[in-house]
């Protein structure tokens, strides 16, 4: 009886094991997958990638949303090119879809309030913020830009954000370069929010 007994414990140790081994690649692929440095905005210099660092980008995460994204389950990549455009993309897994759904909020009102909070921050700044809609893409993704100029130093800059999720998994994008809104590519960067939000899973 007690071979019988150490022959099953023996058999069910070996069928957990290649239990493990087989969900091992599952769970790898499982993990949300990024923007490649061609599916970024189109530019007149071609667009370089880090490669995919854990965590949150460095000052806690991106302009207009410092430190509301969890650096738990966070991921991030950042782009640039040779004339200073840059970029970044921020994606966390949370812990529920609820959790999920308050953090693509607090990200939105981040995003809209973030011209006025910069004003407020950094007197003789002008900042501006705006919303240009929701894209119908999982469950769903919002765009905004920020339009800043500092009159002091003579500089005008323009950024574009998205939040976009499925799931539970939020991922959060950003462009940036000089100049302003009329300079930025606003539909090439609807296009590669619905990439990366469709390309997550």
């Amino acid at each position: 009886m007690n071979r019988f007994r150490t022959a099953l414990a023996t058999a069910a140790a070996a069928a957990l094991g290649l239990a493990a081994l087989a969900a091992a690649p599952a769970q790898a692929a499982a993990q949300p997958a990024f923007l490649s440095a061609s599916q970024m905005p189109p530019s007149s210099t071609p667009w370089t990638a880090t490669q995919v660092f854990p965590g949150v980008p460095e000052n806690g995460g991106v302009l207009c949303a410092p430190y509301k994204i969890p650096a738990q389950n966070t991921r991030y990549r950042e782009f640039s090119t040779e004339l200073d455009t840059n970029g970044v993309q921020v994606t966390t897994v949370a812990r529920t879809e609820a959790d999920a759904v308050k953090l693509v909020d607090t990200l939105r009102k981040s995003l809209a309030g973030c011209g006025p909070l910069l004003e407020r921050q950094n007197p003789g700044l002008h900042a501006v913020s705006a919303y240009h809609g929701k894209l119908a893409v999982e469950e769903g993704a919002w765009v905004y830009s920020l339009d800043t100029a500092d009159p002091q130093i003579g500089t005008t800059d323009i950024h574009l954000f998205s939040v976009g999720r499925d799931g539970r998994t939020v991922t959060l994008v950003r462009w940036g370069q000089m100049g302003d809104l009329a300079d930025a590519p606003l539909t090439g960067f609807r296009t590669t929010t619905k990439t990366a939000v469709n390309k997550l899973y």
